[in-house]
């Protein structure tokens, strides 16, 4: 029967049973099977730390590693990674929080999970691969291959934006260095509000006349935002003052100056070429996004464009992301089947007998290779003029290795609907690497975790 209030609540909570925490309990397993992954972050994390006895003592390398596969697994931001953690009785007991503990700030995580780097990342993937290896889950006798993008969180780039994006940061820099050095007295003149008047005005022009009209005015504004800064640089450059802690200000916001000075002048030859002369400027030679310059303008099929990174991924049969690699522009996928398959044979000490790719990756060049290095089965999704026997030993085995191949494009799609791997949301290159890392350890981890599940 119903009652209305219960005489005694349980002083504690029975084992959580959910697929979901069994998955935490599988993963949290995995991570103590093999305490060198704690050995590596724990480096990153005492990289600047000159005495490890001394100080306040912060996040552990288990729980900085523990949260950031929360993040991902999630896709939480940090401030409600904290909150999660500290709420989730689950994600207490996978983070090796007590009871009693007030949990972590948000500044405490990012500062922590930001300090990992993409190479101990790619460290830990690798002493999960060979964990897998270990236990039989994925053995790496088969392996299939694609690449795919993964977006930077920038807007969707145009001239005129990026012009808008020029004039207001600088106009931002030069009032905050005014409020920050007072003795300072930057001059300059807020050309925010007629820049982005011009910038709406290319937008929405109605013929090619008007729209240059707009972007010689917006050029002309930015031109002259570009000078305030200059004129900044100079005064921040002959700054002197008795303080040590300011003179370090000083020289950082003159550095972030002369950065941001440096990419401004950059969007204003792409569009004076383009816009005014007419020119069709090279993709390898554009900026896209002054916030996030490493982004890369990747075509795929001459038909979408992304703004980002090229990764290529390298799959096993258990779908475990045995490897990627992230790539600079946009080479085609024809040169990085040799690439690919080295760095197989690094990770495994040899190379797989079956391989199965996209049809891009296809040519003589690449069957012939392969061959060469022993792999005896050899599918391109697409024949691009290469005969099934000279591929495969008969039409039967090709058919299945195409099947098999599709398998890694779910993969893709699960991690970048799951795992956060469609768009990176980091800053900086260094971050953008770690986070693409985060994720394919992260999905590795779960991966490991059902097969273990799934044979006990």
């Amino acid at each position: 029967m119903r009652k209305k209030y219960r005489k005694q609540m349980p002083l504690m909570i029975d084992d959580i049973e959910h697929p979901r925490a069994t998955e935490l309990q599988g993963i949290s397993k995995i991570l103590d099977d093999n305490p060198i992954i704690y050995e590596m972050v724990l480096q990153d994390l005492s990289a600047e730390v000159k005495d490890r006895d001394s100080g306040a003592e912060g996040m552990s390398a288990e729980q900085v590693l523990r949260s950031a596969i929360i993040k991902q697994r999630e896709g939480y931001s940090y401030e409600e990674l904290a909150f999660h953690i500290v709420d989730s009785r689950c994600y207490r007991s996978f983070c090796r929080i007590g009871i009693t503990h007030k949990g972590f700030k948000k500044s405490a995580l990012c500062k922590n999970i930001k300090a990992i780097s993409p190479e101990t990342w790619e460290s830990m993937n690798r002493v999960l691969v060979g964990y897998g290896q270990d236990k039989g889950i994925e053995k790496g006798r088969k392996s299939r291959m694609d690449s795919t993008v993964v977006s930077s969180n920038i807007h969707k780039p145009s001239d005129s934006s990026l012009l808008w994006d020029c004039v207001r940061t600088l106009t931002q820099m030069l009032s905050k260095g005014n409020q920050l050095f007072s003795d300072l007295c930057i001059p300059f003149t807020d050309h925010t509000r007629r820049a982005k008047r011009r910038m709406l005005g290319v937008m929405n022009a109605k013929n090619k006349r008007a729209r240059k009209k707009h972007y010689v005015d917006l050029l002309k504004v930015t031109g002259k935002t570009l000078s305030y800064a200059q004129t900044a640089v100079s005064l921040l450059d002959r700054y002197r003052c008795t303080d040590p802690v300011e003179m370090v200000l000083v020289k950082r916001t003159a550095e972030q100056f002369k950065e941001l000075i440096g990419l401004a002048r950059q969007v204003i030859d792409q569009t004076e070429r383009r816009v005014l002369n007419g020119e069709s400027v090279p993709a390898s030679e554009k900026i896209v996004s002054i916030f996030e310059p490493h982004t890369d303008i990747i075509v795929k099929d001459n038909r979408d464009t992304f703004y980002g990174h090229k990764v290529c991924l390298n799959s096993g049969a258990s779908n475990l992301i045995t490897d990627c690699l992230i790539l600079e522009g946009n080479p085609r996928d024809t040169t990085l089947t040799d690439q690919m398959l080295d760095r197989h044979e690094t990770i495994y000490g040899r190379y797989p007998l079956k391989v199965a790719v996209d049809g891009g990756f296809a040519s003589k060049e690449n069957l012939k290779s392969a061959k060469g290095k022993g792999i005896k089965e050899v599918c391109f999704a697409k024949k691009r003029g290469l005969e099934v026997e000279d591929m495969c030993r008969s039409q039967y085995v090709y058919k299945r290795l195409r099947r098999f191949r599709a398998g890694i494009e779910s993969a893709i799609s699960w991690i970048k609907r799951c795992f956060g791997f469609a768009r990176c949301t980091w800053k900086t290159l260094r971050s953008f690497k770690s986070y693409v890392w985060a994720s394919i350890v992260s999905a590795n981890l779960i991966t490991l975790a059902r097969k273990q599940i799934a044979t006990t």
